[in-house]
């Protein structure tokens, strides 16, 4: 089976103030938006230079759900808890998005995969992200 992954869709509550977030602090450039005014669903999809993507969405009576405020917290719910991108640098890209706004849910340290670094960060509503450093001594 050929397959890769397209992207990851985090439902938030404030469209216009994640979006401005997430394009600020990972450099992101919109693809497209939509609406659906039946079901009341606005939604952008972002994308980074080196192709992964994020899909926001937000729907008129949302309410919010978990909000782990780290990932082994995360990890007491089924369901989709986080989504995670790569970097070569791990701390100074920790450090931008500190500065940037994301909170601070994990700092950097070891992975439990072998020569792996990795840290934890919410965004401005408490999703989760995790940053990885491959590779890491």
């Amino acid at each position: 089976m050929n397959t890769r992954l397209d992207h990851v869709g985090v439902n938030v509550r404030d469209l216009p103030a994640l979006t401005a977030w997430y394009k600020d602090a990972f450099g992101l450039k919109t693809v497209f938006e939509f609406t659906l005014e039946g079901p009341g669903l606005s939604a952008v999809v972002l994308e980074h230079p080196h192709g992964w993507r994020i899909e926001l969405l937000a729907r008129t009576g949302s309410t919010p759900g978990l909000r782990a405020p780290d990932p082994l917290t995360a990890a007491l719910t089924e369901g989709y808890g986080h989504f995670a991108v790569t970097t070569p640098e791990l701390a100074p890209v920790y450090a931008a998005l500190v500065a940037h706004g994301a909170g601070e849910a994990m700092p950097p340290g070891p992975s439990p995969e072998a020569g792996i670094r990795m840290a934890w960060v919410t965004d401005p509503e408490g999703n989760l992200i995790e940053l990885i450093e491959k590779n890491a001594e």
